[in-house]
């Protein structure tokens, strides 16, 4: 889950997520993604190029629910 605001500066940078990994994975350089997209602050553009998705690998180590086998 990418954060809704910038944890340094409160700025809202969510709305631009889809958009940024849209082009990256099309093959587009993640800094000139960031500039046409206008976040220009190194705090908001850190959140963008430092994010994982880590909730999928951690959703396989969840326990099963009750009466389900792993």
């Amino acid at each position: 889950m990418f954060p809704i605001r910038c944890f340094t500066c409160g700025a809202p940078i969510g709305q631009h997520w889809d958009e940024f990994i849209k082009r990256v994975s099309m093959g587009e350089k993640p800094g000139k993604v960031l500039d046409d997209l206008g976040i220009k602050r190194y705090c908001c553009r850190r959140m963008f190029i430092s994010h994982l998705e880590l909730m999928d690998k951690l959703l396989l180590f969840s326990p099963a629910a009750p009466g389900e086998e792993g």
